[in-house]
Order: structure tokens, then sequence, then C-alpha cells
């Protein structure tokens, strides 16, 4: 089966009875995808489960591969790790995320896992954000062979659930930052220890045909066509494989997990901690941790063997409560609850509608919303990862830049799901964005942020159309805010905050526009649990095999991780970030792996225009007898017609120990994309 693949950057040892080896996967065109296998030694076929991703499984997801897939081999599962075409070590070209060309592969892949002497023909999928959104695409698909998929901070809604757009409004931190990241990742050469001598040569290939990909998600700034494909809710009809979903109040795509409970017919359930953008047994920040691993095993058993484990008897969603907790960037665990909802939309939910002029007591009548641009630089990370500055800080800055509704809490209650505010405006010009926050304000003053929602007031008829707002007319904005679990208590305040900025969350519109709010007309919504602490809600605690052991290499000049300057003279707020996906680090097999990565976002309190995002990156991997390094460099700025987009590459390699570096390739890539709704 190996075909001569030598498995590289593996663990010293695997779980007694488990064996690994690599081999290709051929593809219908003759393209290899480069695959890794862990499974039981025995000879009877087994269940398969696959992880389909573009993350280089020699080097950069090794570490996390090597907690889980040796794992499921130990008890009784071929598991499977296969990166994408034109990634890591796989042939061929990289043409854009979940691509069609992406998702036949995928069908083949599970075709041949399925046909494979030592399987069963029962296939499973699952993944965290990349491998859980294609592992609901090819749900959607119906292959014949995929029987029950686990996904995880993943979504249905490649539009107004990703990296890329917020209620309309274009994505600011993320539609650079991870089109930049991606540029960055998917430019790195495959590995000499798989593709032989004509490394360099597959790596210059590889580059001449990369491309930049936040010029395309800017060309589509409606729900089209472009973004239907690949999202799951459009199909969702079609999926007859079993779902769990899981996802965490700290993760942007938690809302997928009721959807998905609410909408497919095929076995489904759902699970939502307080968790980050992470698996929820790594003890990665927020806790605490589950056995995620035992959990989804319960779900492969029954779907993948046909074992009663008790899955159909679960609760539709299981959900946790958080406690209402001063306000940090970090939190290693969160206090709160579990509950259990036994539907989706939830029987034990009731709606609580209240007049923002309630909230205002009485007020004074109508008020003027025009925040100042710098208006978000408390949002915190789009991307929680566990990391110490990730989540937002005390919000009292930023309600200071929004108008504010406070409500005192008399009594406790604990909402769960989505919050909804209808905003009744008027505004001096055609375009507008909204954004709603929804924040716990102690005693002390302290203000804790709840959930948030955005809508570009284009949008407010859906997000396929396009419908500037008519000046001088009043208008109802409907703003769904993000899914949230959250107890409010006795003493405190529940406070709505509205603002017309949100940098560098939301890209700000060419004209700054005034909106003027009447409260009056203007409701909130809150989704109320009524039900009970139901204390049979338990979880295993985190199992895992012993991770790969690799070393982290610190820097020299380590810079902080966040922070926030405001230049007086100018009027200039800069918000600059290392994401922290890893850094430096040497594996076992001697790679040395560098990275550095920074993000650096400018405005001007008064000036929309003056909006702009960098990204670099710097990217090194070192063996014994070759060595490849690169340097990116993404810019995106606009005026109000245009998105100017520049990305440059530069690469170098060493190929053999003694042989000089040479520039392997230096390619620039200059866009303009017409600014024509967001």
């Amino acid at each position: 089966m190996n075909e001569g693949l030598t498995a590289i950057g593996l663990p010293d040892g695997l779980p007694d009875g488990v064996t690994v080896r690599d081999t290709w996967i051929p593809m219908p065109d003759g393209v290899r995808l480069h695959t890794r296998i862990w499974a039981p030694t025995s000879d009877d076929p087994v269940p398969v489960l696959l992880e389909y991703l573009p993350y280089r499984l020699d080097d950069w997801t090794a570490p996390r591969d090597s907690e889980r897939h040796p794992w499921y081999a130990a008890h009784g599962y071929a598991s499977v790790r296969v990166d994408i075409r034109g990634t890591g070590s796989s042939d061929g070209v990289f043409d854009d995320e979940y691509s069609e060309q992406e998702l036949r592969d995928g069908e083949a892949v599970i075709a041949w896992l399925a046909a494979q002497p030592w399987s069963t023909g029962a296939v499973g999928m699952f993944g965290i954000s990349w491998g859980g959104f294609n592992a609901l695409q090819l749900a959607a698909r119906a292959p014949e062979a995929l029987r029950a998929i686990v996904t995880v901070c993943s979504t249905d809604d490649r539009y107004d659930n990703d990296v890329h757009y917020v209620g309309g409004a274009v994505l600011g931190i993320d539609m650079a930052a991870w089109g930049a990241t991606m540029f960055a990742f998917n430019s790195r050469p495959p590995r000499p220890e798989v593709v032989g001598d004509g490394w360099v040569a597959a790596w210059r290939g590889r580059l001449a045909a990369t491309r930049p990909m936040t010029p395309v998600w800017l060309a589509h700034q409606t729900r089209d066509d472009y973004w239907r494909h690949g999202s799951a809710t459009e199909d969702i009809g079609r999926v007859r494989a079993a779902v769990l979903a899981v996802g965490g109040w700290a993760d942007p795509y938690r809302d997928a997990v009721l959807r998905l409970v609410r909408d497919v017919d095929a076995p489904v359930r759902g699970i939502i901690g307080p968790w980050s953008h992470q698996y929820p047994d790594r003890g990665l920040a927020p806790g605490p941790s589950i056995g995620f691993l035992q959990e989804s095993l319960r779900w492969w058993d029954r779907w993948l063997r046909g074992t009663d484990t008790g899955v159909e008897q679960d609760p539709a969603l299981r959900a946790w409560i958080n406690d209402p907790e001063p306000p940090a960037t970090y939190y290693a665990e969160r206090t709160g609850r579990w509950v259990g909802a036994t539907t989706w939309p939830a029987a034990e939910t009731a709606p609580r509608t209240i007049g923002l002029d309630v909230l205002r007591g009485g007020g004074d009548g109508p008020v003027v919303v025009d925040s100042p641009q710098e208006t978000g630089a408390d949002a915190g990370r789009f991307f929680p990862f566990g990391n110490a500055t990730d989540l937002p800080p005390d919000q009292r800055a930023e309600d200071g830049r929004s108008v504010c509704f406070d409500l005192p809490v008399d009594s406790a209650f604990d909402l769960l799901g989505n919050v909804l505010v209808d905003l009744t405006v008027t505004a001096d010009a055609p375009r507008a964005t909204v954004t709603v926050r929804l924040c716990d304000v102690a005693p002390d003053g302290s203000s804790t942020l709840v959930t948030r929602g955005v809508l570009n007031a284009a949008r407010r008829n859906g997000m396929d159309h396009d419908d500037p707002l008519e000046p001088g007319v009043s208008t109802v904005l409907p703003v769904r805010l993000v899914a949230t679990g959250h107890r409010f208590v006795a003493g405190h305040r529940l406070r709505l905050a509205v603002s017309t900025a949100y940098w560098p969350w939301v890209w700000p519109h060419g004209t700054a526009t005034a909106i003027v709010l009447d409260p009056v007309a203007s409701t909130l919504t809150l989704p109320v649990w009524t039900g009970g602490p139901d204390d049979g809600i338990t979880f295993d605690a985190p199992e895992r095999s012993t991770p790969l052991a690799i070393s982290r290499v610190e820097p020299a000049e380590p810079l902080p991780q966040r922070t926030v300057t405001h230049d007086v003279e100018t009027g200039e707020w800069t918000l600059d970030v290392d994401p922290g996906y890893g850094g430096g680090r040497v594996y076992p097999d001697g790679l040395v792996f560098d990275e550095d990565a920074r993000e650096t976002y400018r405005i001007r309190s008064g000036d929309p225009t003056s909006a702009r995002a960098d990204s670099r990156w710097a990217i090194g991997l070192t063996h014994d007898s070759w060595a490849a390094r690169l340097e990116t460099v993404s810019t995106v700025t606009a005026t109000a017609e245009t998105f100017h987009v520049e990305n440059t590459v530069r690469a170098w390699a060493r190929d053999g120990v003694d042989a000089a570096e040479e520039l392997v390739a230096e390619h620039t890539f200059r866009d303009d994309v017409p600014r024509t709704s967001a």
C-alpha cells in the first residue's frame, strides 16, 4: 500500500495495535493526493474516518493529527488524513477554498477509501474549520459511502458566516488577514522526502500557479452563486449522513450548530461549549474541556458499526450557559453549567421583547448614532484560538463610542439562542452599517461583551439583495446577534450598544453615515431559557494519543501579541497583532519550522477611506539536506469607489547540504476591485 512512501514527522511511539503508513490516492485525472493512514494491525476490514485539509500533514498539522488519528485507530477505525490538491506534498494546483475541484476530489477519496480491502465500505468524515466545512459540503453531495460526519467550528453558509462578510459587510479583519494567511500557506513547498529530487521545480510550478484569493472574495459582495457553491445550507435536504455539529461560544461559527440541528433531516445532534476555535479536548482556553474523542466515538460506533451507544437519546442540543464573569481577554476556564434542549428552536426558550425606549427609561425621543471610525478597537480577535489576548477586553471604551441602552436586572435569567434587535432608523446617506453589542455591566461599571451582530443596511431584505437606504426615510434594520448562552444576575445591567463603525471587523463604507434611531419604534427580543439545569448532562474527561514531541522555538525579541495605539496629532489608530498560529518549532525528524506573522490595521478617526490592512508572513523550513523559505506581504486599502489589493511573494530554496540558496520565485499581484455594495 505504501508505494515506497516514508511517513515523516511521526511520534516516537504509537498505541498498541496501531500501524501508520503513507500512500498516494489517485484522482481520475492522474493527480495524486498525499495520504497518511493510521489503522489497527488486525487484518479484519474496519470503518474509515477521513480528515481532508490543505494544511500539510507532514508538518503543520502533525502535532494535532498525532493526538486523534492514532486514538481512533486504537479504537478500531482506519483514520485517514489527506492533503488537498496543490497543498502539502499532494500533486496538482490549489485553485480556491471549497472549489468544485476540491469537492470532486473529496468524493473520489471517499470512494477510494470505501473500496479498499481493509475497509468495510462505511466512511465517516470529521474536521475542525476547513475540515468541518468540507465534511458538511460533501455530506450535501451525498456520496453513497459517507454515513456520518462530525463537524467542529464550521459553517453551512459561506457568505454570511465565514471569514469574508459579516451581516453583508466586508469583514475587514479576516477578509484581508485570512486571505494573506492562505496566500502564505499555499506558497509553501512540497516536502523533498515525499516528492523526491524534483521538489524545487514542483515548488516553482506551484508558486507560478498560486493566486491570492482576497480579490476574488471582494469581487462577490452579495450572496451570489459563488457563495452558494459550497454552502451546505443550499442543499441541506440532501444530507443523508448523520451529523454531529460542535461549536463554542468563543467561536464565530456557532450559529451553524443551531441551524444544522434545526434543518438537517438525517440524524443530527449539536453541542456548544465555552470553547474557542479549537477541538474541545485540547485543553485550550476557554475551558472546561470535554472528552470529545470519546463523544465522537459514540457517534461513529452508532452510525458506522450499528452499535446502540445511546446517541439518539441525547438532547437535540447540549449547550453550556456561561456565568457572568469580569471582562478578560483570557479565561483558562469559564464557570457555568450544561443544559439540554429537546428541540431547536428550543421548546424551553421563551422570547421576551422590550422596547428600546423602556431601556432608556422613557428617553427624550430619537437619538443620533455617529460613531468614530476607531470604534471596534476592543472587539478582540474574530477567531479566538485560546491565546492570551484573543477575547474582548472591558467594553467601557467601546460603550463610550456607541449609543447605549441599559436594562437593570432585578432577578436572574438565562439566555440561550439568538438575540434579535429591530432598529427603526433614518439615515443621511444611502450606505450604512450598524453593529449592535449586548454587554453584561457589573455593579463596578465593568462591561463584559456577551454577543454582537452586524448588518450592512443594504442587506436588510436579504443577503442576496442590494437595497441602498433612501436618505431621510424611516427604515427598519433587523439585526440578528450571534447566538449566546449567558446568565444575567440581579444587580447587573443588560446593555445594548449601537454603533455605525466597528473597525477592523467591519470595513467602513466610503462615506461616513450618521443614523437617527427611534427608540420608541425599536425593539430588543431576548431568547430566555426557561428549562432547568439538566444535571444528567456529563462528559468524560479528555483522552488523546501521545502528542508529537515538538519543541517550541521562542523569538529572540518577542513582540506583544496585541497593541492598540493612538497618534493624537494625526488621529490615526493602529491595531498591531500577532495571529499566534504556533510560531517556531522543531520536529522529531529534525525539521526546523520557523513562522513569523504580523497583522496591522490602521484608520483615522474621521476618515473611513483611511482604513488599511497589512499582513506580513515569513516562513522557513530547514532540514539536514535542504531548506526553503518564503516571505509574503499583503495589503488592502480602499477609496470610496474601489478596493486596492496588493500581494507579493518571494521564495528561496537550498537543495543539498553544500548547495547555495537560490531565488525560486518573486511575484507581485495588484488588483483593483470595484466597491459595488460593501
